[in-house]
């Protein structure tokens, strides 16, 4: 086990946390501690900004030049006063820590980069591209002589941090999953403890609670999974059917439990899935939790952290009153949109939420959204009523499009180079009320109580009941009419909206009052999560990404969104719950403290389950603990192990080689799956890698080179000549799967083409393109 490497890492996210904590507390002055548990994501956030737009002339000067900016911009802050609390600091340091070593853990007992599960081939090759590359943006190393055509953000950030640390890849890959974990869970927790300590609500209980459920628990399918096996056959059978599911996996014994199925629950029969695993017949509905089991090193992954961050802006937005029209300003369109061109490259499927959670913010916030403009427009569209909330959502929609716009602009290098383009369609397969119940019940079954609970303060205990008894209905209708979500979500929009909107039971319009409501104040910025996260989950069942995979994506990387959104707003909510609902009457008041803490230890403990047998299970299948991300090529692979790693050690830049294509997720080299593994695991540019590029680019360029490199292995030497010229190719790779797919190969016959290192199973040859 690389302990030295954990420490270097740790102490350098704990020292970047402190640094970015100077600047966070200027962001967000009226934060219970300041900001602190931010820190991180403003000191990445910085560094990459700076190197995204210098690294186009040097990325080593942008990786420095980052850092300078950043110890200045914290020096600027401490000279105007700003402080870290030591207090706060060393509880978010131990959080983070702890959320850290936790998945350090977890990946040192399972650190294989392997094709097959997932796409960590993708995720390291980004990462090797990187660190070979001198400037941005990286060539694509399935797509040789070309820019990368993919969001590579979080890569490159994974790339500064290996870069300061003078990591290699194969250990750097591990450790990065781990921060971009702890970020996520030290974000959410400062996140909910900040909208908490607003209210008034225990600010320890809600961010506690939000960590475990963006950090550990899981959705509900794992615990009906569990039950159906608990209860006696005939009951088991009737809840299984009853439920939708099969009794399968789980549901027959704990001995059959696999961590995919708790992903992979929503059903979705559009598309082509020819070229993807049986289990593409469903969405991908994951959660952090088994993201990181995984152990892809994703976009939609590392994107968390800095949604969190958006949030957090949008909070202090919300908490800055109206008379401080400069600060709002400077958030809106200065801080969110370097943060949205950030997302764009990171992640692009989260690009649009910043705008999403930005126009919330402005229409929900006590502050009148007229009030940013010159004060003689101000003052004209001052009115009242149905008007007046026209008005409002006008300038939230406004502020959305200019956020747009301006992010665009901070990452116009990306929609001009790298960016590929999709087709947006309608009208896809919805999901089921039961399935949706069981990816986001966790979330929903607070969300509801939430409401009712507000329902009961503001209308009384009878009129809330019959409102219950009409939601309820709603639900029932929606899933009888295919529009499950319409009916589940509607309605939780609809309350959260009116509670948040009403003027009898909202804040202030013109400022943000004192805390002295103990924590009585109706609703507060978990309502702007919650609609955020909601209306994501309909968007989906509606629109999506058009692809040869139905809405798979789409659900994919929008429902982690949901998730982490949902997680930082359900930490205060239940402790609003725990803490400060009081119906009238003591035997009441009584039966509901009790029903509520009933209801909250089965939540976690059900919840729990699923990393109870998940994390089980990688201990019982650990060898040797090491973060060492392609050990196991010599016990895989041992054929090849030898001749890639020399590939990766010795051949220095970016220089061209040819491996066996089509690739996928398979590496069966006996079969011809080559699985693209030279390039992949060494960030060298191959002429034709893995067949995303189809999606990418487009099919018909790809399929020309998998026709080029079939030529260039097996053709005559004149075309083998031609095409070697054409993409200046320097090594050619013949293994075990170059030999299965293309039989007699005969690029070795070229003057010019020599071999310059053989193993057991792999010849690799040199091109000298002077000599051809």
């Amino acid at each position: 086990m690389e302990y030295g490497l954990v420490v270097l890492w740790l102490a350098l996210y704990l020292l970047l946390c402190y640094v970015g904590a100077t600047v966070a507390a200027a962001l967000f002055p009226r934060f219970a501690n300041r900001g602190v548990a931010f820190g991180i994501p403003v000191a990445l956030s910085t560094l990459w900004l700076v190197t995204y737009f210098v690294g186009r002339l040097s990325l080593t000067a942008g990786i420095y030049l980052g850092l300078l900016v950043l110890v200045a911009a914290a020096v600027v802050a401490a000279v105007r006063g700003v402080t870290v609390d030591g207090r706060a600091y060393a509880e978010v340091a131990g959080v983070f820590t702890l959320a850290f070593c936790v998945l350090i853990a977890v990946r040192a007992l399972d650190p294989a980069i392997v094709p097959i599960g997932g796409e960590k081939f993708l995720d390291y090759g980004l990462l090797k591209s990187l660190l070979r590359a001198d400037t941005l943006p990286p060539e694509d190393m399935w797509f040789a002589g070309e820019p990368v055509a993919y969001y590579y953000g979080g890569h490159l950030l994974a790339a500064i941090l290996t870069r300061l640390t003078g990591t290699a890849g194969q250990y750097a890959y591990n450790l990065a999953l781990a921060g971009f974990y702890a970020t996520l869970v030290t974000a959410t927790y400062g996140l909910a403890g900040a909208i908490a300590a607003d209210r008034g609500v225990p600010r320890r209980v809600a961010a506690g609670l939000a960590a475990f459920f963006v950090g550990i628990a899981s959705n509900l399918s794992t615990p009906m999974r569990l039950l159906i096996w608990l209860l006696p056959d005939g009951a088991g059978q009737w809840v299984a059917g009853a439920a939708g599911y099969e009794v399968e996996g789980l549901a027959t014994s704990p001995d059959r439990f696999s961590y995919w199925d708790a992903s992979r629950v929503i059903t979705d029969d559009a598309g082509d899935f020819v070229t993807y695993e049986p289990s593409a017949a469903f969405v991908i509905d994951e959660f952090p939790l088994f993201a990181w089991l995984n152990g892809d090193m994703h976009a939609h992954m590392m994107s968390t952290g800095f949604l969190l961050l958006a949030a957090a802006l949008c909070f202090s937005y919300y908490q800055t009153p109206a008379v401080e029209w400069r600060r709002r300003l400077a958030l809106l369109f200065g801080a969110l949109p370097a943060l949205a061109g950030l997302m764009a490259v990171t992640n692009t499927w989260s690009f649009p939420s910043v705008a999403g959670l930005a126009m919330l913010t402005v229409v929900l916030a006590p502050s009148d959204p007229t009030t940013l403009l010159p004060n003689g427009v101000s003052q004209r569209l001052r009115t009242t009523g149905l008007t007046h909330e026209a008005v409002r959502v006008g300038v939230a929609l406004a502020v959305a499009v200019a956020i747009v716009l301006v992010g665009l602009l901070w990452s116009l290098p990306f929609w001009l180079g790298a960016a590929s383009g999709r087709e947006v369609a309608v009208l896809p397969d919805r999901s089921s009320l039961l399935e949706l119940l069981s990816v986001h019940g966790i979330f929903l079954l607070p969300f509801g109580l939430y409401l009712y609970a507000q329902a009961g303060r503001a209308l009384g205990t009878d009129r809330a009941r019959a409102v219950g008894a009409a939601t309820v209905g709603v639900v029932f209708l929606g899933a009888t009419v295919d529009l499950a979500a319409v009916g589940l979500l509607v309605p939780l929009v609809a309350g959260a909206w009116l509670f948040a909107r009403s003027p009898s039971l909202s804040r202030s319009l013109e400022s943000v009052p004192a805390l002295t409501d103990g924590g009585d104040r109706t609703v507060d910025f978990e309502v702007v999560l919650i609609l955020a996260g909601a209306g994501l989950v309909l968007l989906v069942e509606f629109v999506f990404v058009k692809e040869n995979i139905g809405r798979m994506n789409t659900v994919f990387k929008t429902y982690m969104q949901v998730w982490v959104l949902w997680a930082a707003a359900v930490g205060p909510v239940l402790a609003w719950l725990l803490t400060r609902w009081r119906p009238d009457g003591e035997t009441r008041r009584a039966a509901t403290t009790t029903g509520v803490r009933a209801f909250v230890a089965l939540l976690v403990l059900s919840t729990s389950v699923y990393g109870a047998f998940a994390l089980s299970n990688h201990v019982d299948a650990a060898g040797e603990p090491t973060l060492n991300g392609t050990a196991y090529l010599d016990r895989e692979h041992p054929r090849e192990a030898e001749a890639i790693r020399w590939l990766d050690r010795t051949v220095e830049g970016r220089p061209t080689i040819v491996t066996a294509a089509p690739a996928g997720y398979r590496w069966n080299p006996d079969e011809g799956k080559g699985s693209s593994a030279p390039a992949s695991l060494t960030g060298l540019p191959t002429v034709a890698g893995w067949y995303h590029e189809a999606q990418y680019r487009n099919d018909t360029v790809y399929q020309t080179r998998v026709e080029d490199v079939r030529t260039i292995y097996t053709g005559s030497a004149s075309d083998q000549i031609a095409l070697l010229r054409q993409y200046d190719v320097r090594y050619v790779y013949v293994g075990p799967a170059e030999r299965a797919r293309y039989g007699e190969i005969t690029v070795d016959h070229v003057s010019g083409v020599t071999a310059v290192k053989r193993t057991d199973g792999v010849v690799v040859y040199r091109v000298h393109q002077k000599q051809l």
